[in-house]
């Protein structure tokens, strides 16, 4: 069970990782912010919790992986990279600029602790499924986890890789799917419906769990029990809100892409302090 002190300090790490998502959206001007917030307890919670990393050494063979499929959620995996100690928080205000080492899209060959280069939707899970079975190969017990868009599932891709993985029974890949239920066109069961989610994961051979996304007494215990079932990858549906922690733009479709007016800028901010002095 997750004590008291362990979660305000997780929740203040979180905090944190908000705080980085703003600072790379002011030094960009604009950026995909609604699922990097809607990411930001389930990053937190891999990164200074759930996988055996280390920032040191970012190339270490035994380490987990993440990959973080939904390429577009770059700024949260920026913000924790930074937040762990990968790099120093001071590049996070260069993204934007010709030439900068944090693209749109992850880009491993720029940044410490990019496991992946990807943008291209769909193409994620496939790659992950690669690494698993790889490192199965090699005898290694390290885990793979990816996180997807509930939008991106729609990507024909991402069942092929799907398949595979419950074919050759890869329970050290773990699967996240951020379920905030917007995607760029607007409600993703409007525009492409994968519900319900947990049993076409099943249908492919997977094992699978719903999780509340911003509650990390549920994300722990939801990846302590990883794999679900022996020989089979497990899928995590996360329940999550588009844009959390900035009330204004909470499971707003128009905040998938954001290029902020100075006022709303600033309040954002102040919505973050808010978080702040609520924790204390």
């Amino acid at each position: 069970m997750l004590k008291a002190a362990e979660e305000l300090e997780l929740k203040r790490k979180a905090l944190q990782v908000r705080r980085n998502i703003l600072r790379l959206i002011k030094a960009g001007k604009a950026g995909h912010v609604g699922g990097a917030l809607s990411m930001a307890e389930v990053l937190t919670a891999l990164y200074f919790r759930v996988m055996k990393i280390d920032p040191a050494r970012p190339d270490w063979p035994e380490r987990d992986r993440l990959v973080v499929s939904a390429g577009h959620k770059a700024l949260v995996l920026y913000a924790a990279l930074a937040a762990r100690g990968y790099f120093e928080e001071k590049l996070l205000d260069t993204y934007g600029s010709l030439g900068c080492r944090l693209p749109g899209h992850p880009d491993m060959h720029k940044l410490p602790g990019v496991e992946a280069s990807t943008g291209a939707l769909g193409h994620g899970l496939s790659i992950a499924g690669g690494m698993a079975l790889g490192l199965r190969l090699s005898g290694l017990p390290s885990r793979v986890f990816v996180v997807m868009g509930d939008g991106e599932l729609a990507e024909g891709s991402n069942w092929e890789a799907a398949a595979a993985a419950g074919h050759h029974k890869l329970e050290n890949l773990v699967v996240i799917v951020d379920r905030n239920g917007l995607q760029i066109s607007g409600p993703t069961v409007e525009v492409m419906t994968y519900e319900p989610l947990e049993e076409r994961w099943k249908a492919f051979g997977w094992a699978t769990r719903r999780m509340n996304g911003h509650d990390f007494g549920a994300i722990l215990k939801t990846l302590g029990e990883t794999p679900f079932e022996r020989g089979k990858p497990s899928a995590i549906v996360a329940d999550t809100v588009k844009s959390k922690g900035l009330p204004f733009a909470e499971g707003k479709v128009e905040y998938h892409y954001w290029k902020p007016p100075a006022e709303e800028l600033a309040q954002a901010e102040r919505d973050l302090a808010e978080i702040e002095r609520t924790l204390g």
